[in-house]
């Protein structure tokens, strides 16, 4: 497992930002991987998975505080978390500064028609080239035909590892733009989801507000949250 953790972003998320802004104004291809525990913890038995964590063109970013603590467990210094969503409003940001292009593929029908909304009123700038949401049978038709359109940032929200492969997956053909697995982040950003109050960001525990708020995810979070925590142990004790 520490060969995941040697490959994570680890200075600042404002530093990560300056490259964002980079990535943009070069008109840079990039694919950008948000790193969390259940992508870890799949990766031990997913090859594809791992590899695309392992490819070193791509940026992977560490999506979460127990990725932060288990790089620091094998002596590998990770200045701090940078969150999907976090990214995900930074490149909204940047995009309507410089009067970019957008596309938005995955999320239900009715998140797509509220972020719609949010873009108009709160990045008027931005240039949306189509969205899409994540219940069409040939994904990769809708993924081609984003490639042709050739956006400036595609936002892919279809859950981990899906999102991940599929980008993988087409992402050669790519000519520029940022491609970017960002789960549920366009819940949040349409308001169709609440994100976890400022103090339970502050003191890394959206994760529990996650859970309070969905205690169905309890299941999910003991097999990949704490599987993973106890995979680090382990490999670290050897």
């Amino acid at each position: 497992m520490r060969e995941l953790f040697e490959t994570l972003y680890n200075k600042t998320q404002k530093e990560y930002y300056i490259k964002l802004s980079k990535y943009l104004d070069n008109n840079e291809k990039k694919f950008i991987v948000t790193a969390n525990p259940e992508m870890f913890k799949l990766a031990s038995t997913d090859c594809v998975l791992k590899n695309i964590l392992l490819d070193s063109d791509n940026d992977v970013v560490p999506d979460g505080i127990a990725i932060v603590k288990g790089a620091r467990r094998f002596g590998l210094k990770i200045e701090e978390r940078i969150t999907g969503i976090d990214i995900s409003m930074k490149l909204l940001e940047l995009l309507n500064n410089k009067k970019k292009t957008l596309y938005l593929f995955g999320a239900k029908s009715e998140v797509l028609d509220k972020i719609g909304t949010v873009i108009k009123e709160k990045y008027p700038c931005i240039k949306v080239l189509g969205m899409t949401d994540g219940y069409v049978d040939n994904k990769d038709e809708v993924f081609q035909n984003i490639i042709d359109l050739n956006p400036d940032v595609c936002l892919v929200a279809l859950g981990i590892p899906a999102q991940e492969k599929l980008i993988a997956k087409h992402f050669e053909n790519v000519k520029r733009g940022i491609y970017i697995g960002v789960g549920g982040s366009l819940d949040v950003i349409s308001g169709s989801k609440k994100r976890a109050p400022q103090i339970f960001i502050k003191l890394n525990l959206e994760w529990l507000y996650r859970i309070i708020k969905e205690p169905s995810r309890i299941g999910r979070f003991i097999k990949n949250n704490i599987g993973f925590m106890i995979d680090v142990f382990r490999e670290k004790r050897k």
